[in-house]
């Protein structure tokens, strides 16, 4: 079973918490905290062997944390993914893979594209694919689309992999912290569209990909995960394309197995993670 508390900071609250479990006869098998001095701000993530009473356990919990504390007990183990795919394969492609042998820590429910490249690849792992094309409506009738068969797999998280569309406010506003985005660059360097071209065109010599939560403002939501990889003159603009791909892939499996074995934290725009 999995506690995840997220409060105020107080003096005593590990102390309180371990002897609330205590009380309940839970056996702590791992437990991860962060204080956030700046934001006065406590993280916890604890993972204990027996199950108990979780109203009761909750209950007892609020009573020894600060005010508004959010606490979550045993969250859903399996998590439910609704993927959004523009044409580009490689981290669709690992996610049904990870999907289809039981590694990822989540169901594809289904994928929906706004081009049918993709749509063989699904079919062969069985998962539903629907097409909804960008050019036959507005951008808010195509948003209110997605939005509809989304809602139907009632999921718990939707994955931008390689999704290639600037989405709306308003569209954004349905998902709070469950849109996550790859985006090929080390953010916050090379924001928007071409990163590769613009790390080409000014002579970087590290190139990355970054997987956050996606909020209104582009490119800026809270990180999970990072990573690069060096690259020099020699490399073109189509190099640089061929090479990032291979860390989209790496990054974006890796930020899902976090979010997905809830070791994400969201405070602000920042987040707590343990690995």
């Amino acid at each position: 079973m999995i506690i995840i508390i997220q409060c105020r900071d107080e003096v005593g609250l590990v102390a309180g918490v371990s002897g609330v479990l205590a009380k309940h006869s839970l056996n702590i098998v791992s437990m991860d905290e962060y204080v956030d001095k700046a934001e006065n701000r406590f993280f916890i993530r604890l993972e204990v062997e027996e199950i108990a009473d979780n109203e009761a356990l909750r209950q007892e919990l609020k009573q020894i944390l600060p005010d508004n504390a959010h606490i979550q007990i045993d969250p859903q183990p399996q998590k439910r993914i609704v993927v959004l795919v523009t044409k580009e394969y490689h981290c669709l492609a690992d996610i049904l893979v990870r999907n289809y042998f039981g590694t990822l820590g989540a169901q594809v429910q289904c994928v929906i594209g706004n081009h049918d490249t993709l749509r063989d690849i699904c079919l062969r792992f069985d998962i539903p694919f629907i097409l909804i094309s960008h050019n036959d409506y507005s951008k808010a009738e195509f948003e209110e689309r997605v939005a509809e068969s989304v809602a139907t797999y009632q999921p718990d998280y939707v994955v931008l992999a390689k999704f290639m569309r600037i989405l709306s406010p308003e569209f954004v506003a349905r998902y709070p912290m469950q849109l996550i985005n790859i985006h090929h660059s080390f953010l916050p360097a090379f924001v928007g569209a071409s990163p590769y071209r613009q790390a080409y065109e000014r002579g970087v010599k590290l190139i990355g990909a970054t997987a956050h939560f996606v909020t209104n403002d582009l490119d800026e939501g809270p990180i999970i995960a990072q990573q690069i990889i060096p690259v020099n003159h020699t490399y073109t603009a189509a190099d640089m394309v061929k090479a990032g791909r291979e860390i989209e892939t790496s990054v974006l499996a890796k930020a899902l197995n976090l979010v997905f074995n809830d070791r994400v934290f969201v405070y602000k725009n920042k987040t707590v993670v343990f690995e």
